[in-house]
């Protein structure tokens, strides 16, 4: 929770702004004028929001008093010359009276955001749904990516993040836009991996009426949709080759043509990039152009596995379990000493999503109010070397769907399903699509390519169909 002092000496204006600024989760004390605030200790502050015009000695005098804690400094729309020589006073910005609601508390988060990453501190990040979510870890490691978002952000360039699944690239993404000067722009987040292939450079590029089968409307796409803002492309390495060419030409010209369309339209976009896989690697197999990984390789943040970040684990745990715990209305929970030490010992081959799903789950089936080791439901990790089941073929020559196994026989068996997820699609991957997989599984095509990533089971490349 950021502290924030307001210095202003008509009391209905401090007492508003005090309570517009406390609905939003900020700690406010009160000063009404520059001696009251000296009184009070200003390092003890994220944030002095000052009136230019104060009884006594002006606003700005706290500038330099108050340093390094950022002065955001109030004025009227008569006096935006007072409030340029503020600015060259040194105060890190303005709002002019009577403010807009909405600009100040946006101007209030960019200040604190940039306060808290030139100090190394975890950056807040606002989600979807309105609600503010901290980055969480002290590592090493984690530092490297605070001090790489804060210097990156600014820039207004390309940037790959890499990272496992499941360790917070979407996370570093916002962190990224709202730190930009894009700010006020949208942010565009499309995970490509999905997408089917026939409808990727639709979805990405949008189409004209009749362009292809069932365009039945024209459609905007996703790249134009974030004109002006941002656009985080999850998992670009599953991008098929057609749409890495149109991506290319966007990022080397800022230009869109929609599927059969002739015309080209310019946009203002800034890329990030997110994916688990080595590019490289992939643009010597042909599988991703390497001219494309060079321009989205302009800035890389490396984010590392949840299982490197020994430290980390248990305190991102606690804020976990406290989300988890509200949102099932089972206040006061807590792990015991077990449980802990499972957390910290598991190696999290699906990180922080995987660490989320173990905690909601203790949280269900706790009966006391303790979790244990038992309620988490974590299994024990693969064993090299066990042998993967055979399967025999169903009439018809068609693969048989998977069928639970009683407990006995599974025991004797040591199959677990994760082992015949793996033998089913590394057995039929040759002779069916993504979405045959899928159904014969009993699963969304989703959840196909998630459990791919998880347990490392690579997609084969098939020839490629363009969309139009």
């Amino acid at each position: 929770m950021s502290r924030i002092l307001i210095v202003e000496d008509e009391a209905i204006i401090r007492s508003a702004l005090k309570r517009l600024l406390e609905r939003h989760d900020h700690a406010v004390s009160e000063a009404g004028s520059v001696d009251e605030a000296l009184a009070l200790d200003l390092q003890g502050f994220d944030l002095v929001i000052s009136d230019l015009r104060l009884p006594g000695e002006p606003g700005t005098e706290l500038i330099a008093r108050a340093a390094p804690v950022p002065v955001l400094i109030m004025t009227s729309y008569a006096s935006m010359r007072s409030a340029v020589e503020a600015l060259k006073l040194g105060a890190v910005d303005y709002v002019a009276k009577p403010f807009d609601h909405d600009e100040l508390l946006e101007t209030v988060a960019r200040v604190l955001h940039q306060r808290a990453l030139q100090q190394g501190e975890p950056p807040d990040i606002t989600e979807p749904d309105g609600q503010r979510q901290t980055m969480i870890g002290d590592c090493p490691a984690m530092q490297a990516v605070y001090t790489r978002i804060r210097k990156t952000a600014p820039a207004d360039v390309t940037v790959l993040i890499q990272g496992e699944s499941g360790t917070g690239k979407e996370l570093v993404a916002r962190a990224i836009h709202q730190q930009s000067k894009r700010i006020a722009a949208p942010l565009v987040c499309v995970n490509c991996a999905a997408i089917p292939e026939t409808l990727i450079e639709s979805e990405l590029f949008g189409h004209e009426k009749g362009a292809f089968t069932g365009a039945s409307a024209a459609r905007t796409g996703l790249v134009e949709a974030a004109d002006g803002g941002t656009l985080f492309l999850d998992e670009i390495g599953e991008l098929p080759l057609d749409a890495q060419a149109r991506l290319l030409r966007v990022l080397q010209e800022g230009e869109i043509r929609k599927i059969g369309s002739v015309e080209t339209r310019h946009v203002d976009v800034r890329l990030i990039a997110a994916t688990h896989r080595d590019l490289r690697a992939l643009s010597k197999t042909g599988e991703f152009r390497l001219d494309l990984y060079y321009r989205l390789n302009v800035m890389q943040i490396d984010l590392p596995p949840l299982r490197d970040r020994e430290d980390d684990i248990l305190q991102i745990a606690d804020v976990l379990l406290d989300k988890a715990c509200r949102r099932h209305e089972r206040e006061g929970l807590r792990l015991s000493r077990a449980a802990r030490r499972e957390i910290r010992d598991f190696p999290w081959p699906g990180n922080v999503r995987e660490l989320e799903n173990a905690l909601e789950r203790g949280v269900i089936l706790a009966e006391g109010h303790l979790i244990h080791p038992d309620d988490l439901g974590l299994a024990p990790t693969p064993r090299a070397g066990s042998p993967l089941p055979q399967e025999e073929p169903a009439p018809g020559g068609e693969p048989a769907p998977p069928e639970p196994m009683a407990g006995a026989a599974a025991e004797e068996e040591d199959l677990s399903l994760e082992d015949y997820f793996q033998h089913f699609v590394l057995e039929h991957q040759d002779q069916m699509s993504e979405t045959e997989l899928a159904q014969k599984l009993g699963i969304s095509r989703k959840c196909l390519w998630e459990r791919r990533q998880r347990l490392g089971i690579p997609r084969k490349k098939g020839p490629r169909r363009g969309a139009g």
